[in-house]
């Protein structure tokens, strides 16, 4: 079932039965891609109405941001949980060295993909790394080729957003891939370059807290957030 906040539309589903459909998603033929919204894609949705409509076309567009889950809350149409990108990801590198599939990793910094491949292969050793590619490219047709050569089935594009919903928008389908989810940061996670919060921080949905602590820098943008908070919030005042 869709839920719809402050007009980006989500799938009310657990991580374990967003990992069911993802990997059912890897099993069909065509392409899907996977969106993983937080606040800040809400706010960017509102005055991009391309970025918008991608989300809202996604085959599984999951809440990736506690600010999501409390505006639902807010509006009277709650989700069952948060689904981390990170964490979906992982259930569908799971899936993929369970069938022996083929992975390709584009964004990030230049070397960044690559240490990510490589802890990625030792972590799960049926999956083929059948290409990388960082995100400070300048020829995208060029990309795109070297994508569809590699012949994945799974592709996580890690661009930042709306960058990287639009590239698979345009693009995933060109590339072969059965799945491609945009995920942001988390190469730098995968590669060790960034550490995710301790279990205890999770729990209490101060993974965003750790992330600030960790980049002081980011404040700029945890300002914005409570924005979403306010918008639902008028939202339900209004009876929208």
């Amino acid at each position: 079932m869709k839920r719809e906040i402050l007009g980006v539309l989500f799938d009310d589903l657990t991580l374990d039965e967003a990992a069911c459909r993802g990997a059912a998603l890897l099993r069909e033929g065509g392409f899907h891609y996977v969106v993983t919204p937080n606040p800040e894609f809400i706010l960017t949705a509102e005055r991009d109405s391309e970025f918008r409509g991608i989300l809202n076309r996604a085959d599984l567009s999951l809440p990736d941001g506690i600010g999501v889950v409390y505006s639902a809350r807010i509006l009277g149409v709650p989700l069952k949980e948060r689904v981390p990108g990170v964490e979906f990801a992982q259930r569908m590198l799971q899936a993929l060295n369970e069938t022996g599939g083929r992975l390709f990793l584009l964004g990030a910094k230049p070397g960044v993909a690559e240490r990510a491949g490589a802890r990625l292969a030792e972590q799960y050793p049926n999956i083929t790394l059948c290409g990388v590619q960082d995100g400070y490219y300048t020829d995208e047709a060029a990309v795109v080729r070297r994508a569809a050569d590699a012949r994945p089935d799974l592709l996580f594009v890690c661009l930042g957003a709306p960058r990287q919903e639009k590239w698979m928008a345009r693009w995933g389908g060109h590339t072969g891939a059965k799945l491609a989810i945009g995920l942001g940061g988390a190469l730098d996670v995968f590669s060790g370059d960034v550490e995710r919060a301790p279990e205890r921080w999770r729990a209490w949905n101060l993974e965003w807290a750790y992330r600030l602590k960790q980049e002081p820098r980011r404040i700029g943008r945890m300002a914005r957030l409570p924005l979403v908070l306010t918008r639902a919030a008028r939202e339900r005042l209004l009876g929208k």
